[in-house]
């Protein structure tokens, strides 16, 4: 969800100083020796959006001026394209049933007050009912769950896992489940609400106290509405989402939603179990075991069991929305009872602290976290011109020990859209960004839908604004819509610019896929070239990627007005690591297998010229 808070960021030296010496940093040498794991790549969609045809794009639409997409547009034709693409999981964003202002009570659900709702189509982070999905994405919203199903098993079918949100940390003011299975008590239930805090809470309290609307901008824009009053009845009022303690909160905290209680006190702390010294060692088999025996918060077994309610539907894993405001313990407990149901389960979380980067991996159980805070920032950084590229090795070999859980990614829902003036400037600026991100780790990469034709957000949506793809109105995505054809999915309305962009993605992605060397080392050669090689520009950044199968050297040239020619200087040490001797050999580029330069050894140090383009990039491959 947007961040409507300071979080404070760790901001340590992670920088190695240009022409440093280069280290080896092996990822995952134990682990990927012995199997033949690949890189993954997760397709975001934004689930309200993705089939929609409609481009009338009027601000604070409704659904019958601005359409809305389905579940049922996600036909065969479109799963193949996605996969093809280079596609291995898709998260379908904004699926459990949020609140949003519509009239759904034919179908038993009750009305949401647009004073507690942030725009029209509601924001997918304030979730109403955990067991069912957004009538709003059903052609039959009686039948609104058996088509999610139906969509699982169409993903399935087309060789693809499917991802959805889970939102541990809040849940919408007006949560109501009416779908519960048989046993399955609403969060708050059996809440003491004369008291602030008690650790089976499922809320905190704010005593004999009347919530209070914000004071926002009008809902709905000023629209005349009858539950748009100013007022919603909450008493006593809750602590709200981004843990404000006010009965009133301010516009720009998570009003819409309330903060769950883990059993940390309010004083910070903890009524619970903790983990044992030595458990960042165990696996998720012994986490589990550790938790059979203990009394946890309701909260915590409430959130297990819808968890686990999905993977039995075949939702095969989970991205969890702002992680690390909710402790590791509870992570540990619930994801080791997820790979206890499905070891294969993909788990990635939303955790802004470097600081507790490990703890939310090796004690929280999670497979993968944001690498938002450094590589993602560094490279929007470098692009916009406020850094070197250089620094991007010194992030990377401070994460060496934990470099294959950082999901790389350049675009989501949250973000300003790569292509819009307000980071990249275009879909091909943004190219050697994504060839250093897909290929710098063993981490999954993760794109977001329309990224691959260079969508920029342009819209004034109503609620959101331009540079990012709302997720709070009916919208249309107009690039990719242009990709969709009218639901034809293949292309038809793009310029020749946007599929020379997909292109681009299409052969990048599925290379990524199918490289061994892209699961094992990693090391920088700027050193060899930076301050000493002549026409070795400040925006270029070669790194070496290598297995025992393949080796290859990325050169990416972040200038989008200068061409780079030089003789690039390989290093001994790598050379020797690779076991190349002295001779002569080809360096082929594995993007569009049209570039080709020899690497000349000699005395083991090598050298090659290179003639590279702006925004141009080379994944040489060595033959």
């Amino acid at each position: 969800m947007f961040k409507k808070i300071a979080l404070i960021f760790f901001a340590g030296a992670l920088v190695l100083a240009a022409g440093c010496k280069t280290k080896d940093l092996k990822m995952n040498s134990e682990k990927k020796a012995t199997t033949t794991e690949h890189k993954k790549v997760v397709y975001q969609v934004f689930t309200r959006l993705f089939g929609n045809t409609n481009t009338t794009n009027k601000p604070w639409g409704t659904i019958e001026e601005n359409g809305v997409g389905k579940f049922n547009d996600f036909t065969d034709k479109a799963l193949h394209e996605i996969k093809d693409l280079g596609v291995t999981h898709i998260w379908y964003t904004g699926v459990p049933h949020h609140a949003l202002v519509r009239d759904y009570t034919a179908y038993g659900i009750s009305n949401d007050d647009p004073d507690v709702v942030k725009g029209r189509a509601g924001s997918p982070y304030a979730v109403k009912d955990y067991y069912n999905v957004n009538p709003d994405l059903a052609v039959n919203p009686a039948n609104r769950l058996a088509e999610f199903e139906a969509l699982i098993v169409r993903t399935h079918k087309a060789g693809m896992k499917v991802i959805i949100d889970i939102v541990p940390n809040h849940i919408a003011r007006k949560y109501e489940g009416k779908s519960n299975p048989k046993g399955v008590k609403d969060f708050g239930t059996d809440d003491d609400v004369s008291v602030e805090y008690k650790r089976d809470n499922n809320f905190y309290y704010i005593p004999n106290t009347r919530f209070e609307v914000p004071d926002a901008p009008k809902p709905l824009n000023g629209e005349n509405h009858p539950l748009a009053d100013g007022k919603f009845d909450e008493f006593p009022a809750k602590w709200t989402g981004n843990g404000s303690r006010m009965a009133k909160p301010d516009k720009n905290d998570w009003y819409e939603t309330v903060k769950v209680n883990y059993g940390i006190r309010p004083d910070g702390g903890k009524d619970f179990p903790e983990l044992p010294a030595g458990f960042d060692k165990k696996d998720y088999k012994e986490h589990f075991a550790f938790w059979a025996d203990k009394n946890v918060p309701n909260s915590w077994v409430k959130f297990k069991d819808i968890a686990l309610y999905w993977v039995d539907k075949g939702v095969d894993g989970f991205r969890y929305d702002m992680a690390e405001m909710v402790p590791y313990e509870f992570w540990s407990y619930m994801n080791s009872a997820i790979k206890m149901a499905n070891p294969d389960s993909f788990l990635m979380a939303e955790v802004y602290n470097p600081k507790e980067y490990r703890n939310y991996i090796h004690l929280g159980k999670m497979d993968y976290l944001y690498d938002k805070v450094e590589t993602y920032d560094k490279l929007k950084d470098v692009i916009q011109g406020r850094s070197w590229p250089d620094e991007i090795s010194g992030i990377q070999y401070n994460m060496m020990d934990i470099e294959h859980h950082m999901l790389h990614f350049l675009d989501n829902h949250d973000e300003q859209r790569l292509a819009s003036p307000e980071f990249a400037g275009s879909g091909e600026r943004g190219k050697p960004l994504m060839v250093v991100s897909t290929t710098l780790s063993s981490s999954p990469t993760m794109i977001y839908f329309g990224q691959e034709v260079g969508e920029p957000a342009k819209e004034d949506a109503g609620f959101g604004t331009h540079s990012r793809t709302s997720i709070f109105d009916y919208i249309g995505v107009p690039h990719h819509q242009r990709w969709m054809n009218n639901g034809k999915f293949d292309g038809g309305q793009l310029s020749s610019s946007e599929k020379e962009l997909r292109d681009f993605y299409k052969r990048l992605l599925n290379f990524s896929l199918k490289s061994s060397a892209l699961m094992g080392g990693y090391q920088e050669i700027q050193g060899a070239n930076r301050n000493i090689v002549q026409g070795y520009d400040k925006d270029l950044y070669t790194f070496a990627r290598w297995s025992k199968e393949e080796q290859l050297i990325v050169v990416a040239n972040f200038s989008s007005t200068i061409a780079s020619n030089y003789e690039m200087r390989v290093p001994a040490d790598l050379l020797e690591k690779w076991n190349v001797k002295d001779g002569t050999y080809t360096l082929v580029d594995q993007l569009y297998g049209k570039y080709k330069t020899e690497l000349i050894v000699t005395n083991g140090e090598g050298r090659a010229s290179i003639a590279i383009a702006p925004s141009e990039s080379f994944i040489l491959k060595l033959q």
